[in-house]
């Protein structure tokens, strides 16, 4: 009999997914926990598994697409097995086949699936995602589509690419007017209101090639945000609207950290302690710092002001799929060789698209190092709900006036604290970035502690 395979709850907080790459293809033979296809989730990529064995009669959804959990995803049963009880009524990219037996041709071995009754293409359940999305940035009515080259007619990507070919797309404004122009002079050729205003009224939308404007000679490309990148730039722009931050600015003598780091890396390999690094060192004084101060480890969220105990400690982590913060649970209750070692299993699974979503919630704070990169000051944002972040800088020279009056150069790293001032006062603030920076500069001493 055949079985609907859904897309699977991949952690608490994930809500969909979009289907990166199908591995598998309508009338292959699989077995339980073969894998399906790769999936993407605003925090990480895995592949789903297959929970039923058979035959795949059904993909219900195309690359591209973003796919609810629970939502489903493959129909697998016996091969020529009808099931058109289990397609989707309308709107699904459903591709039903079976594998021809001995006997049958291919297309008559394919049972024959209901037709949905699109009226046109301005119902949303008869345009793929990926198509919704591309005319949304290209100002095309997707309305105007009458017929998609799609399974039972959805429109998907390459008619929509084939509509804006045809001729001049119109801008969100005159969309909203109405009418048409032969051709347009806003950006990429787009047929604004003054086009349309300017047109006679006989006149009557021609195929033409758009001209990109003067302003901006070249190819471009335009792509719209999926995935994390969407994610980050939702919740980027969330957190400058909903917090009032506040940056500021210190440094420290680094010649306590870069000493420590020398003789860790020089030490005996049988203690595990060669690969610490300087970002381990500033996320252990950071952690023991925290700890003294409740309000910067912190959630605000729905006028809700909550401290923790415990230090889940967020850390960025720059992948090949945009940034990540993975999060080390109870830092504070780690020594310096288990932070190190958590916090580097972490960004090596983070990088590879493989950590566990649940992996990447629940901090408590967030730090971001961006010395490597030679950046000297920068100023982060706030991770919501947390909040304060922590930006680290790079190690660079600086002058100093010695005791003695005479001038000489110092090794000093930047940090810069953005705080929320709903609920952290700028004394506050200075406060712990006093005690941190003597943790730094102490680090001997702190990491004993």
């Amino acid at each position: 009999m055949a079985t609907i395979v859904v897309m699977p709850q991949l952690g608490n907080s994930v809500e969909s997914c979009i289907i990166m790459s199908w591995e598998v293809a309508v009338g292959d033979t699989v077995a339980v926990d073969q894998t399906l296809c790769a999936i993407e989730t605003d925090k990480a990529t895995m592949d789903v598994p297959s929970t039923e064995a058979g035959t795949v009669l059904a993909l219900l959804a195309e690359e591209g697409d973003e796919v609810p959990v629970k939502d489903p995803l493959v129909i697998i049963g016996e091969a020529g097995e009808d099931i058109s009880a289990l397609l989707p009524n309308a709107g699904g990219d459903a591709t039903p086949a079976a594998a021809p037996t001995g006997t049958e041709s291919p297309a008559a071995a394919a049972p024959a699936a209901p037709a949905p009754a699109f009226a046109t293409a301005a119902n949303d359940g008869a345009v793929s995602p990926r198509a919704r999305s591309l005319a949304a940035s290209a100002g095309v009515d997707t309305a105007a589509i009458t017929e998609g080259s799609g399974p039972h007619g959805r429109v998907i990507e390459r008619d929509v690419q084939a509509h804006i070919a045809a001729g001049p797309v119109l801008t969100s404004a005159a969309q909203v007017t109405g009418g048409s122009a032969a051709q347009g002079t806003g950006i990429g050729g787009r047929v604004t209101t003054a086009d349309l205003a300017a047109a006679p009224a006989s006149a009557t939308p021609a195929a033409a090639v758009a001209i990109p404007a003067a302003e901006f000679p070249g190819a471009s490309t335009s792509t719209p945000l999926k995935g994390v990148r969407k994610v980050v730039a939702e919740r980027m722009m969330a957190s400058l609207a909903e917090t009032a931050q506040l940056s500021y600015t210190v440094s420290a003598n680094a010649a306590g950290l870069l000493a420590m780091r020398k003789k860790l890396k020089n030490a005996d390999e049988s203690l595990g302690l060669n690969g610490i690094t300087i970002g381990d060192l500033v996320g252990y004084a950071l952690v023991r710092t925290l700890v003294k101060y409740p309000s910067f480890n912190s959630h605000l969220e729905g006028g809700v002001f909550t401290t923790f105990e415990q230090v889940h400690l967020g850390f960025a982590a720059d992948t090949p799929r945009g940034l990540l913060v993975p999060v080390v649970r109870s830092a504070q209750a780690m020594s310096l060789k288990q932070f190190s070692a958590a916090s580097k299993q972490l960004a090596a699974e983070a990088i590879d698209g493989k950590i566990n979503p649940e992996l990447l919630s629940g901090g408590t704070f967030t730090v971001s190092n961006l010395g490597s990169f030679g950046v000297e000051t920068f100023t982060p944002i706030i991770n919501r709900p947390q909040t304060a972040i922590l930006g680290v800088a790079a190690i660079t020279p600086r002058p100093v006036v010695k005791a003695d009056g005479s001038i000489g150069v110092e090794q000093r790293i930047g940090f810069s604290l953005t705080a929320d001032h709903q609920v952290i006062d700028g004394a506050d603030a200075a406060r712990f970035l006093r005690d941190l920076v003597s943790a730094i500069e102490n680090i001997d001493v702190t990491v004993l502690a």
